[in-house]
């Protein structure tokens, strides 16, 4: 707290020189959020290592799963306990602590390789910036529903795509910089990174990420109290189902039933979407490997895997989430979950079939997944207003932390009682697979179950939403 407080003095960081003057285009606001969730998406490339490091360390998947999980379990938790100073502090400030977090996570997590520590990786990376990944998450987002209030779902689209595309550009960025780092590097398709070459990659990533992140801190604005765009007319859309014309503040909003509704429909769509993308790089090649344990992919084929799950994450955020505008959030949710169910089953019954089937399956999988978490945003501020909004993205991205816990564990402690990494099959993937299509039924019925929320919870119409 005593960082926060240092930082709260800064005069550059604080909300009154963010906001935008007259006539300011608020499509200038996309890449600026972009600018962060691209950088903190790197979260989803971490597969590409994750084998290196299981050989580094002399652990089992599921102790370096952990570095995954923990760093998710910090998302939602920082996102849940900071979610209102970043309200009432602006996005700058917030956008700036989440690029000092996630820099010095990867430093930290450096030295832990380097040292051969692992308790320091999971400090740096998991627990450091973990806290800036929560944070750097939820402030482009909040900025940008209030800057498009007639389009709440392309703008939590635009703001979150760059989360799930963040690893379309680390994947291949980091095959790059582990093969330059790697002496022993050779094109076979067993190779594995070095572990000083994951901590040099590690390195490098810090100094990327802090100058870009910093950049979009530099760039981000907020709308003068009482903006609306030309010619918008907020009476259309409270006329929408599901679409309150009224305030919930955060306290009151985790009162209600609406949004434990949403946390379970959250937490089980994430924890199905998980369950592939933790495991990506790896379970590729798993699918087709035969009987004497050679597998049909290679180790490049399968980085540019991820990197093309990445790109049907980010479409999806982007797509879906957009979609909801015009479909309501409850009847995409439905899709989300609905259909999702049964791609798991085809992945899990004919998905070894070829490499075009699973491609393809995953990619539509990962699509619902990304959308799921541009789509929530919206949610949200559909049931329980624009007025601390943020700070309720924040509490219900606890789900995401659970999820984080949830979906690794499911998968890697199931992998680890079949077999050793390199050994198993598409048939040791299937009691894991199964286990997502109960979670994605289950979260099915709890968006069936989503109704407006009741009049008791609102604020007095007096009360300002937060700029």
């Amino acid at each position: 707290m005593s960082a926060l407080a240092v930082l709260d003095r800064v005069p550059w960081l604080e909300r009154s020189r963010t906001i935008a003057p007259p006539g300011f285009n608020r499509w200038l606001i996309p890449p600026a959020a972009l600018a962060v969730h691209l950088c903190i998406g790197q979260a989803y490339a971490t597969s590409v290592y994750k084998t290196a490091l299981v050989k580094h360390f002399g652990v089992g998947q599921t102790e370096i799963g952990i570095i995954f999980s923990i760093a998710i379990v910090m998302l939602g938790v920082s996102a849940a306990v900071f979610g209102t100073w970043v309200d009432r502090g602006g996005p700058r400030k917030a956008m700036a602590t989440a690029a000092l977090c996630w820099t010095v996570g990867f430093l930290v997590g450096a030295l832990g390789i380097f040292t051969g520590q692992l308790w320091l990786v999971y400090l740096g990376y998991g627990v450091i910036g973990g806290i800036g990944l929560g944070i750097g998450y939820i402030s482009p987002v909040s900025t940008l529903i209030k800057w498009f209030p007639d389009r709440p779902g392309l703008a939590t689209g635009m703001a979150i795509m760059g989360f799930g595309g963040g690893a379309l550009i680390a994947s291949p960025l980091s095959s790059f910089l582990l093969q330059a780092y790697d002496p022993g590097y050779n094109s076979s398709a067993s190779w594995i990174p070095s572990g000083n070459a994951v901590g040099l990659l590690f390195l490098t990533l810090a100094g990327i990420y802090f100058v870009y992140m910093m950049l979009g801190a530099t760039f981000i604005r907020v709308p003068a109290e009482g903006w609306l765009p030309k010619g918008f007319d907020p009476g259309k859309v409270k006329q929408k189902a599901l679409v309150s014309n009224a305030n919930v503040s955060a306290k009151n909003a985790i009162k209600t039933p609406q949004f434990w509704l949403l946390w379970v429909v959250l937490f089980c769509n994430v924890t199905a979407g998980i369950g592939i993308l933790e495991q990506a790089s790896p379970m590729i090649q798993d699918f087709f490997r035969n009987a004497s344990g050679n597998s049909a992919v290679s180790a490049s084929v399968a980085g540019g895997f991820v990197g093309l799950l990445s790109l049907g994450n980010m479409l999806g955020r982007f797509v879906w989430s957009s979609t909801s505008d015009l479909v309501g959030r409850k009847g995409i949710y439905m899709v989300y979950l609905g259909l999702g169910a049964v791609l798991y089953l085809l992945l899990t019954t004919v998905g070894s079939s070829a490499t075009l089937v699973f491609v393809l399956l995953a990619l539509v999988i990962l699509s619902f997944y990304g959308g799921g978490f541009a789509t929530i945003p919206a949610y949200l501020r559909d049931l329980f207003g624009t007025y601390q909004v943020g700070a309720i993205h924040g509490r219900l991205l606890t789900a995401w932390s659970a999820a984080g816990v949830a979906g690794p564990l499911i998968v890697n402690g199931i992998l680890d009682s079949q077999g050793k990494p390199g050994t198993l099959m598409a048939s040791d993937y299937q009691p894991a697979l199964i286990t997502m299509v109960v979670l994605l039924v289950v979260g099915f019925v709890a968006n069936l179950l989503v109704r407006p929320v009741a009049t008791k919870f609102h604020e007095p119409p007096a009360v300002k939403e937060s700029a």
